[in-house]
């Protein structure tokens, strides 16, 4: 521990200049006297470290020592930043990372540090939903430990509208999709993906797992995504809307992908042809959009739209207070 300790304080120190003993101690959770015996450790080890003595005092590093990062130009380093440790989701999992960038751009030479450092003021990664939802992400690091060490995984697995079961599995990577992690595993059923949110308890166990020697990841998780939007029973269905509603249900939904609004008709409205994963869907965003839309097409979507109507209005009456 004391090692990593040590290669931190140096890399706050490459990072920041000059330090006072009570900010690295703050930083690092230990006392100043912790702090000086480490700067003296680093000197016994020619690190070039000294104390400045005064109001402005505190250690720092000579100005000519610093570990160099080589062949880093500025596309690449501005790409690497774009993908900020927030993005993980994970709250230790993102610290870590943030761990690590730190040590990257402590090593930066001073122009490409500033400069880095300029770029992260620039950009902000919010992982929550617009209606503050987010996944849950406890187990991640459990199962990113698995992925890496190679390792069986036992499992309690709940999915979405089942019960929950327990699951002996080979872990074989990680798949992060928009802000959700998939685990894709061997199991003796054969390949399958599990949502890692929905992964309530996971255990590392001793034994090592076993990976087909000619599995990739990115190939599997191709074909078994293809797979599954194919059996999506799609619903094709033909709307005519209010315009604003209209451009709402082009910017949510495929209306034919290259089709631009078409041209309104004598009343105004314009007519779409719209594609969705399945007529519940059809039927909940009709339904959304009340009076700014009428169903031209298919009938079974129109009237399981007419026989939700009346049914919500009798619930609504039921719900009204006395007054």
């Amino acid at each position: 521990m004391r090692a990593d300790r040590l290669l931190s304080e140096l890399l706050l120190l490459q990072a920041h200049g000059r330090l006072t003993g009570r900010e690295l101690a703050k930083r690092l959770e230990v006392s100043e006297r912790t702090v000086h015996r480490d700067m003296e450790a680093l000197s016994a080890a020619r690190v070039p470290v000294y104390a400045l003595r005064g109001s402005r005092g505190g250690w720092q590093l000579d100005e000519d020592w610093r570990t160099q990062v080589p062949g880093l130009d500025e596309a690449e380093l501005r790409a690497f930043l774009m993908a900020q440790p927030r993005i993980i989701g994970d709250p230790r999992l993102a610290a870590a990372a943030e761990r690590a960038l730190g040590k990257l751009m402590a090593a930066l030479p001073v122009p490409m540090r500033e400069r880095a450092a300029s770029i992260r003021q620039r950009l902000y990664v919010d992982t929550t939903g617009w209606r503050g939802t987010t996944e849950n992400l406890s187990m991640l690091p459990i199962v990113q430990d698995a992925v890496a060490r190679d390792r069986k995984l036992a499992i309690q697995y709940k999915p979405s509208g089942r019960e929950r079961a327990e699951r002996l599995v080979d872990p074989l990577g990680l798949v992060a999709k928009g802000n959700a992690w998939y685990l894709v595993a061997n199991t003796p059923t054969g390949f399958r993906t599990f949502r890692v949110s929905r992964i309530e308890e996971a255990k590392l166990l001793d034994q090592s797992s076993e990976r087909p020697f000619d599995f990739d990841l990115a190939d599997y998780w191709n074909a078994s995504t293809k797979k599954f939007q194919d059996g999506w029973q799609k619903c094709f269905a033909t709307l005519r809307l209010e315009p604003r509603a209209a451009g709402w249900v082009k910017m949510w939904h495929v209306a034919s992908p290259n089709q631009t609004l078409p041209a309104p008709d004598a009343e105004g409205w314009i007519t779409l042809s719209v594609q969705f994963d399945h007529e519940d869907e059809a039927r909940f965003v009709v339904l959304g959009l009340g009076s700014r839309v009428e169903v031209i097409e298919p009938h079974s979507l129109r009237e399981r739209v007419e026989a939700e109507l009346p049914r919500m209005l009798e619930r609504m009456r039921k719900s009204r207070s006395p007054g």
